[in-house]
């Protein structure tokens, strides 16, 4: 690259390690970079996939309960190129799928660089490369030189923890769902469980069945759904129906065998927002809860449903109707958001939320080389989905290129050190 050397800040430049990738670099070892990585492979594309934690999938390895499991069926949750194994259960455990994407990275040959932290990635127009930095776990910085940028940092990077009126004076155990592992240690104790989506609901279904005693909060409108409708997985009968049929009756139709199976959710204070359950996904990004026993319980008075938060005081809290209930611990299930605005400075592709701007197929590339993975809202097949466009859009100017240096090479004098 004959403008390697007209970046801009010469003195910062010469003076950190410099590494230039041969390929493009992917932000994350996540299900979403793994796919890249994988897809990338299979085109003959050279990489780096840079990851901040020390091992691959972090999310899933070190911020999730123990008895979660794949909320649909494992062929909508498996990654490009490889399935899963025949003997998995249909929804695969944690423990399960993290073996899967381990045995992925490795029948892909994918060596992440662990413990590098991105702190900053940007667009240098007079060279017309990406710049990206990092610092490693020893406080080394490198930069990275690269042509392309794989942002797999995905929707879940940071976890969400809202600002309560008296939460710091509660003076109980508070934890974010990502820290709970299991409901043993709970036993006999009150918890309060912000939140009422799947990890809310599921959160409060382990403390049920460990004895505790939980109250989940419900603020808002929730679509609950059976996991499975007469044996069949409901996500794979929406899947089904909606080749033949329009979202909206799709919509009604899943209400309607809801109520069969469930009953009226309303009456434990679960209200089902006015928008069907697919549209409300595909136009808000908010997933419908799949019940897996949680609603049984609510039903028996094991988990108490509550409306919202006034305010926390020591040992209490009040709720927005007047009630006030004795607690011993908090958990907030109030969700994960993405992180990319803390490091990638770029604002045509990505919206100040972290998303791309541009809705779904459309938001997997940006311009000058930027691609996103897995911020569909789709899940793991949305996230698959990417990988392979991503990697077939690369592999496509690769292969022209590589053509054409065969015919003809120039000698070329870089200071930095090359990696592919």
């Amino acid at each position: 690259m004959e403008n390697l050397f007209q970046l801009g800040d010469h003195e910062d430049f010469f003076s950190r390690r410099c590494i230039w990738v041969n390929g493009p670099v992917i932000v994350g070892a996540g299900p979403s970079g793994l796919a890249t990585a994988a897809c990338l492979r299979e085109q003959g594309v050279p990489f780096v996939v840079l990851e901040r934690a020390d091992c691959i999938a972090s999310l899933w390895q070190r911020r999730t309960y123990d008895r979660l499991k794949l909320h649909l069926p494992k062929q909508f949750c498996q990654l490009p190129k490889l399935p899963f194994p025949e003997d998995f259960p249909e929804y695969p455990t944690k423990r399960q799928f993290i073996e899967y994407l381990e045995s992925y990275a490795k029948h892909f040959e994918i060596n992440p660089n662990f413990n590098e932290c991105v702190q900053s990635a940007r667009y240098d127009e007079t060279s017309g490369l990406w710049r990206v930095k990092t610092v490693s776990s020893t406080r080394t910085e490198v930069e990275y030189i690269c042509r392309w940028l794989v942002v797999a940092t995905g929707e879940n990077a940071e976890c969400v923890t809202p600002d309560i009126q008296g939460l710091a004076d509660f003076g109980g155990q508070v934890m974010h769902a990502c820290e709970y592992k299991s409901g043993e240690k709970f036993k006999g104790k009150k918890v309060l469980v912000v939140g009422c989506g799947n990890s809310g609901m599921e959160v409060s279904l382990d403390l049920c069945n460990h004895n505790a005693s939980p109250a989940m909060v419900v603020r808002s409108a929730v679509h609950v759904l059976p996991r499975e409708i007469w044996g069949k997985s409901t996500f794979e009968l929406a899947v089904l129906m909606m080749k033949w049929l329009p979202l909206w009756l799709v919509d009604k139709l899943m209400l309607i065998m809801a109520w069969f199976v469930l009953g009226n959710t309303e009456s434990y204070g679960l209200k089902r927002p006015s928008m069907g359950p697919l549209q409300l996904k595909n136009t808000k990004g908010k997933t419908p809860v799949l019940d897996i026993g949680a609603l049984e319980k609510i039903r028996s008075g094991d988990i108490q449903v509550v409306p919202g938060i006034k305010r926390f005081s020591c040992g209490q809290v009040e709720l927005v109707n007047g009630q006030k209930l004795d607690i011993d611990s908090i958990v907030l299930a109030t969700g994960y958001r993405s992180n990319v605005p803390s490091w990638l400075q770029e604002s045509e592709f990505f919206s100040k939320n972290g998303f791309p701007k541009a809705p779904f197929p459309h938001g997997w590339r940006g311009k000058a080389g930027l691609y996103a993975v897995g911020f569909t809202k789709r899940g793991l097949s949305g996230a698959s989905s990417d990988a392979m466009r991503i990697a077939q859009d690369i592999g496509n100017v690769w292969k022209q290129e590589t053509k054409q240096k065969k015919t003809t090479t120039t000698a070329c004098h870089r200071r930095c050190i090359s990696q592919l």
